[in-house]
């Protein structure tokens, strides 16, 4: 059995080689003023930039929402509206609808746990029954994360430093109820974008963003905050590792003729 820390550090060998992710995806989302769903473009890429379109099943662009880490911006094409603010949690979710900060959708997107402030000595694992390990983290900020560390079906028979793990479960309590929970499934290898070629031949090839990578990447994320009523899933339908990414790809001026908000939330 590992300690905490070398599990920890086992899952994100696993997957370090992708440095972000392109998918065509479909969104379902549930909340106590209905359901919506959708299809979905995205990219995200490492520590916290994220760009998603919604599109109609006509193919037509109704949304889109950028964060470079520090700029957020949000355009509703249906409702003629812009909000552009700074990359909070709360400004995120107008499209998301789960106020996470950026840097921890971007991870779960691409398969990896983000930690809760923590103290190394204080984080425990044991090894479950039903084939995962449980390492529980608690927080310098009253709260308690708990991730379950699944080997690769092919690395049961390996010494477990030898083991590819997949995060399957990221749940975060606080004060004894649960703030958010991320389930992780349908793990596979995903394939490695390729450069971006100029049909007409003018621009240079835009080569991959990171190193080359085929690990694994779950179809399936599913993230649910039961305090707020919000549950939203994405589907991978196609997904690559580390696309090319030009330039303004996690930036957006307002569309000519849109109503510009600016929006401040802190959370």
């Amino acid at each position: 059995m590992p300690n905490a820390t070398a599990a920890l550090e086992r899952a994100r060998a696993s997957t370090d080689c992708g440095t972000g992710i392109q998918a065509s995806s479909k969104i379902d989302h549930f909340s106590d003023q209905g359901r919506f769903r959708g299809d979905l473009l995205m990219f995200a890429s490492a520590p916290d930039r994220i760009r998603m379109d919604i599109v109609s099943p006509f193919g037509v662009t109704l949304a889109t929402l950028t964060s470079d880490g520090r700029k957020f911006a949000l355009a509703d094409l249906r409702e003629k509206r812009f909000f552009t603010g700074p990359s909070s949690a709360c400004n995120i979710a107008r499209l998301t609808t789960v106020p996470l900060p950026g840097h921890v959708l971007v991870s779960l997107l691409r398969g990896q746990a983000p930690l809760v402030r923590h103290d190394q000595a204080a984080m425990q694992i044991a090894w479950s029954t039903k084939g995962y390990y449980v390492v529980t983290i608690p927080s310098t900020r009253t709260a308690v994360e708990e991730l379950h560390l699944a080997p690769h079906p092919d690395d049961f028979g390996k010494p477990w430093g030898a083991q590819r793990l997949r995060v399957v479960d990221v749940r975060v309590e606080q004060y004894g109820r649960v703030a958010w929970h991320a389930l992780l499934d349908e793990h596979a290898s995903a394939p490695m974008a390729v450069a971006r070629v100029d049909a007409d031949g003018i621009d240079a090839p835009l080569a991959p963003s990171g190193p080359v990578c085929s690990a694994d990447l779950p179809r399936r994320v599913h993230v649910e905050m039961p305090d707020q009523g919000q549950d939203v899933r994405i589907r991978y339908e196609q997904v690559t590792w580390n696309p090319p990414l030009p330039e303004g790809t996690f930036l957006q001026p307002a569309p000519p003729g849109s109503e510009v908000n600016i929006v401040d939330c802190q959370q």
